[in-house]
């Protein structure tokens, strides 16, 4: 099984702007990071127009677009209940990969770093550190039970990181 970690935090303390930070030093270090990213809002990631949308708005279940720089599948699901994040990262070409990135999905029973800011507009009391947080990455000091990250030093957590996976 491919090693998951999921960022987790409330919305607007910062789980992107980390994972763009991160990412690139996990690639330098010579892991090769896989993505999920969860998001509550009815995204499309085709462009209204372009022949592709056109085509998968036309009915299709499934549109697979490719280039020679990129494919992207995409799948309709209105009927639906939320997929799982095993099933996820089932699709997902794990030969090519050394761990899956998961933004969100914060009530998995996946390994996680939880975020916290000072200023998020929640208090720390609202934290939740359950049994597969494995770390707290914040930009204060918190007394918590698991190893206490600086949110805004990507060197250390990548080399955090490094070091869960056995690197």
């Amino acid at each position: 099984m491919i090693p998951l970690l999921a960022i987790a935090a409330w919305s607007g303390t910062g789980k992107t702007t980390l994972l763009k930070r991160l990412i690139p030093q996990l690639c330098a270090s010579g892991i090769r990071p896989g993505l999920i990213k969860h998001t509550h809002h009815n995204m499309d990631v085709d462009t209204p127009g372009k022949d592709s949308y056109e085509l998968r708005k036309a009915g299709a279940a499934q549109t697979l677009v490719a280039s020679q720089q990129r494919w992207a599948l995409m799948t309709e699901t209105p009927e639906e209940p939320e997929l799982d994040l095993a099933y996820l990262v089932s699709r997902m070409d794990v030969s090519a990969l050394d761990m899956v990135l998961v933004e969100g999905f914060k009530h998995e029973a996946v390994p996680k770093i939880v975020l916290f800011r000072q200023d998020c507009g929640y208090s720390v009391d609202e934290l939740t550190i359950d049994k597969h947080v494995i770390a707290v990455a914040s930009d204060i000091p918190l007394v918590v039970d698991v190893p206490q990250l600086d949110i805004n030093d990507i060197p250390q957590i990548t080399a955090f990181i490094l070091r869960w996976l056995g690197h």
